[in-house]
Order: C-alpha cells, then structure tokens, then sequence
C-alpha cells in the first residue's frame, strides 16, 4: 500500500485520481467529499474515472454528562458511511464497506459557542471517515484484484 507503485506498475496515486467521487448531500457530506478529492489529487487535476464512489451518510448526536435538570454538558456527534466502489467500465461493484467517526463537545451557555463546538465536531469526524475510506482505496487499488 505504501509503495510507490501497485505491481502492473501503475502508482497507487495515479490509481487514486481516476476515481470520481459522487456528491454527498448535506455540509458534512460535502465535507467528506472535499477531504477525499483534495487527498486522492493533492489539489491537481483528475484523470479521466476508472471507478466511481458513492458514499452515504448518517449523522446522530448523543449526550453524555446530563445534569439532573436534563441539560447536557457534553455531546457526542457519530457519524456512520457506507461506501461502494464501482468499476465504471462494467458498472461492477468491486469494493464495499462501512466507516465511523465520533468526535465529542462540550456545550456552553452561549449559542454560537454550541454551534462552533458542534460544527467542528462534525469537521473531526468528516475527515475521520474520509482519511479511513481513502486508505482503505489505496489498499484495494494497490493490489491488482479490482
């Protein structure tokens, strides 16, 4: 996986910028996405797609540390991915999984603060899942199997 090339001797990052990543809805969704397509291309140029990921999304949120008044002093925000990746030559489905990510925060008295905690909670996760699913297609790809 770390190797510069895979053995046909095509690079691995070369592998990885011939995937086009379908959009995500929603602003943690477009997160992931961004993580992935500036870490699959170093911010250069794609190469025409080889394959196609489609990744959805579910998003919770969980308290922890709830006074006996029934407010929260901390949350956890979870975020869970299910990924395909598709061979767009024969529309096969060639790699497939789940990612997760958890980031935890705490919550203020004042409402921006909550809103700044929890958004970058949700950046966290984001690219928690984006740096598992890009490592896991470089490994996929890295082996001539797909």
């Amino acid at each position: 996986m770390y190797a510069p090339t895979t053995a046909a001797g095509v690079g691995v990052q070369e592998k990885l910028k011939a995937v086009d990543i379908a959009p995500i809805p929603s602003r943690v969704g477009q997160r992931i996405r961004n993580e992935l397509i500036f870490q699959s291309t170093g911010g250069g140029q794609p190469l025409p797609p080889e394959y196609r990921l489609h990744i959805t999304i579910r998003e919770a949120l969980g308290s922890t540390l709830v006074k006996s008044t029934g407010e929260a002093l901390s949350q956890i925000y979870t975020l869970d991915a299910q990924f395909k990746l598709i061979r767009i030559s024969d529309r096969k489905v060639v790699m497939e999984g789940n990612s997760h990510g958890r980031a935890g925060f705490e919550r203020f008295q004042q409402i921006y603060s909550n809103v700044r905690a929890r958004e970058d909670a949700e950046n966290r996760a984001a690219r928690t899942i984006a740096d598992d699913i890009r490592t896991r297609l470089a490994a996929a790809l890295s082996s001539n199997s797909i």
